[in-house]
């Protein structure tokens, strides 16, 4: 997806450099006294990160979105309850939890130095962090190759929050499935993919506190829901996004992009994530189609060959001209046109209706 080229072209050209590297012969190893082929590599991996714009691609989301400035975002301070940093107070409020994990960076260290492994895995984590931040996600916690993201606070809509973590973790598993496996498949490595579980945990069942003692503390939640997103993404296929039922359950016309986890022969499969016999609690899962809902988002098109893509928000409103003069010409040739006293063309007959043109020719 054209949004994630930065990412894209980092981590190609970390590739290449680590290729580069392999072929130097023994005797160039050792550039000068004191330095050696890792400081070299080093070097070539700063050189790519500095030409890393990493607002450069995402420019265009960030517009779409009406993203706020994230640059002040910071793991584990969700600024709606940073209040409570410090203290032993507690406070219920709603939240969307994200778990997004990375899976086959363990067997890159086959192919990969660890130098080029950082980056590469450095510059996926900070993809998923920036589209998380764009969509209004606050990133709690950093976990190896795994990201844990909040979505919501008190400010945004219960709904809205759902919304958002579903669109940003699809754009995220876009990229990996596709942008990715391209670059890792060119050098007959196996690619890397994702899994990601989602859950929504309503007022009074999410309790926000200071976990932990003395500096050792983490802001964050308790909650049955908080877990069961974890619990989600363990039970996701590959690139694939699992949720619970309050998810579904808070969403009206996503809702035919959920379905039950199925097997191989189509039968439902682990259709509850959790049950809790003390309280007759059974507790679906459902497996998301990201796909077809990213390709229902106004902001999104598809080429000829299949790829997705943004279209800028300029572009945006040239299709709408464009459809809105479409619509217009139809209105006028059928013969239902109508105009209003400040000019506007509609078939609402409290105009006065247009006339047929009349050619005269000489």
């Amino acid at each position: 997806m054209n949004i994630f080229d930065s990412y894209t072209n980092r981590v190609k050209s970390t590739l290449q450099q680590d290729k580069i590297n392999r072929s130097m012969t023994e005797s160039y190893k050792t550039i000068s006294t004191g330095t050696t082929l890792v400081k070299a590599r080093a070097a070539s991996i700063d050189a790519i990160r500095r030409d890393l714009q990493p607002e450069s691609s995402l420019l265009t989301l960030a517009r779409i979105v009406r993203a706020c400035d994230v640059s002040a975002a910071k793991v584990g301070q969700h600024p709606d309850f940073c209040h409570l940093i410090g203290t032993e107070e507690t406070e219920m409020h709603y939240i969307t939890s994200a778990f997004i994990d990375i899976k086959g960076s363990t067997r890159l260290h086959d192919s990969y130095e660890l130098d080029t492994l950082y980056n590469v895995t450095n510059t996926i984590l900070s993809a998923a962090i920036h589209v998380c931040l764009l969509y209004g996600g606050h990133i709690q916690r950093i976990q190896g190759d795994g990201i844990f993201v909040y979505f919501g606070g008190k400010s945004v809509d219960k709904a809205d929050s759902v919304r958002q973590a579903i669109a940003a973790t699809a754009m995220f598993t876009y990229f990996v499935k596709n942008d990715l496996q391209k670059l890792f498949e060119e050098d007959e490595v196996e690619n890397i993919s994702t899994r990601i579980g989602i859950d929504f945990g309503d007022d009074d069942e999410v309790l926000w506190g200071n976990f932990g003692v003395a500096n050792c503390t983490e802001l964050t939640t308790q909650s049955l829901h908080t877990s069961l997103a974890c619990k989600c993404q363990g039970h996701a296929g590959k690139n694939g996004i699992v949720v619970g039922q309050h998810v579904v359950d808070r969403l009206k016309t996503e809702k035919k992009y959920f379905d039950y986890l199925r097997d191989s022969k189509g039968e439902v499969r682990d259709r509850y994530v959790f049950i809790g016999p003390k309280r007759s609690l059974y507790y679906s899962q459902y497996d998301f189609d990201w796909l077809n809902y990213l390709k229902s988002l106004p902001y999104i098109r598809c080429d000829k060959e299949g790829n997705l893509y943004v279209l800028s928000q300029e572009k945006q409103e040239e299709e709408k001209r464009l459809d809105h003069l479409r619509q217009t010409a139809g209105l006028i040739q059928s013969g239902s046109a109508f105009t209003s006293p400040t000019g506007q063309i509609s078939a609402d007959p409290a105009g006065v209706k247009n006339q047929p043109h009349r050619f005269h020719y000489e």
